[in-house]
């Protein structure tokens, strides 16, 4: 899918009329009709199954809201399927809006920021459940997984849950991911996909749960591992193509400790600077060909580079310095493409340079617990998403595998400023 680019100076964009803020309308039956016809295609191949637990609970006329886990692009899909035709709203990334404004609206969709504080998306939450009696389904990790396991979750998710009032359903899907993971380049698998629909809490049982148990509760639905999945129950990937990209997120060799010269191309991962070499196998393992084994599984080597990350934050050697493209959105028109610039990031936040010394923004390490980054994003490239609620830079780095590192870095300085200082990073 590709969304509408522009180019236009950088002053241009800036002097350009923001969107003004709209409340949600209920999704149009006629098009949500449409969306579970079309889902079929997608469904039928992978031979579509799901289980409920406890659904009972919860009437039929009653508006919930529905927590998924962020694995494919058939997560929309999996969704219609389920709950057709109860209509539902669906939180979704404000970039969706851009060259289809009044489609999406009509599809119920309410727009955010990703991992930027939005107090308006929960005042549009309530209105859909309360006003217009309709469920809203919402991803709250924001991103899709890199590495199958669950990306962080809000802290206090509960206060909200708390606050809407409404049955909470989630919905964890096994083998989305394994057909479709984000790092191949959009390939997609032959395998199997099914879902489990439950209720974390009715009306009822949230008025006697705290935020805390609540929070928890979610860490327990949302503590998947999709590789770990694949092998107990020996789902077979034959797929020539399976390690295509698996750079993208195993971007550090783990035994010459060189960063970006890891290449995941047919079923294998090869460091060219060490030669180590890696096969995946079929059942979603890594075998070692021509080295003693540090990893067979590809979330521990994930975990091992985030634990990394976390000891050059400690000792201050941490420094992402890196050339861009860059595209600016401030309305849903276009994403304007203003030029070129540099990106930064510290243990004092992001900095973003460019457009001939005519753009500068900076945004601390506390502003955001997690870091909007895609792969391939809408076929344009990799990208590493910052702004705030005027203006998103959407930066695409020119070369190498940086965006699994700079997510692991942003989540760890997070945590990291939370409870301590940071050094600065060394020039």
């Amino acid at each position: 899918m590709k969304i509408k680019t522009k180019k236009l100076s950088y002053e241009r964009v800036m002097a350009l009329p923001r969107e003004k803020h709209l409340e949600p309308l209920r999704p149009n039956r006629i098009l949500q009709l449409a969306v579970r016809v079309l889902s079929i295609l997608d469904l039928w191949p992978v031979k579509f199954s799901y289980t409920t637990q406890g659904m009972e609970k919860i009437s039929k006329k009653e508006p919930c809201l529905i927590l998924m886990n962020h694995s494919s692009f058939i997560d929309l899909k999996i969704v219609s399927r389920i709950f057709f035709p109860k209509r539902y709203g669906i939180v979704c990334t404000s970039d969706g809006f851009v060259g289809q404004k009044w489609l999406m609206r009509l599809l119920g969709c309410i727009p955010t920021q990703k991992f930027v504080s939005d107090l308006s998306l929960i005042r549009d939450m309530e209105f859909m459940l309360k006003k217009k009696k309709t469920s809203v389904l919402m991803f709250p990790e924001a991103s899709y997984s890199f590495d199958g396991t669950a990306t962080p979750l809000p802290r206090k998710m509960g206060v909200l849950l708390k606050k809407l009032n409404v049955p909470v359903v989630t919905v964890i899907t096994e083998g989305a991911f394994a057909r479709d993971p984000l790092y191949n380049c959009l390939q997609k698998r032959k395998v199997k996909v099914s879902a489990k629909v439950s209720v974390l809490a009715t009306a009822q049982e949230l008025k006697t749960l705290t935020v805390a148990e609540l929070d928890q509760k979610l860490d327990e639905a949302f503590g998947f591992d999709n590789f770990r999945w694949q092998q107990e129950n020996n789902v077979v990937i034959k797929e020539k193509f399976r390690a295509d990209g698996l750079n993208r997120i195993l971007y550090k060799c783990p035994h010459c400790g060189t960063e970006g010269e890891t290449e995941g191309k047919g079923i294998s991962l090869k460091c060219h600077h060490c030669g180590a070499e890696y096969e995946l196998t079929e059942t979603g393992k890594l075998k070692a060909l021509n080295v003693e084994p540090k990893f067979d599984h590809i979330p521990d080597w994930y975990v091992w580079q985030r634990d990394q990350v976390r000891q050059e934050l400690e000792n201050g050697t941490y420094l992402l310095d890196k050339e861009v493209d860059i595209g600016v959105m401030v309305n849903y028109k276009a994403i304007y493409m203003v030029g070129s610039g540099r990106l930064t990031h510290t243990a004092e936040g992001f900095t973003l340079t460019g457009c001939d010394g005519k753009l500068e923004y900076s945004q601390g390490p506390l502003s955001c617990y997690s870091l909007y980054a895609d792969y391939y994003w809408y076929e344009i490239g990799d990208v590493i998403c910052i702004g705030n609620h005027d203006v998103l830079y959407y930066c695409f780095p020119k070369g190498g595998d940086v965006v699994a590192k700079t997510r692991i870095a942003t989540e760890e300085l997070y945590k990291l400023k939370k409870r301590r200082p940071v050094k600065i990073a060394a020039e």
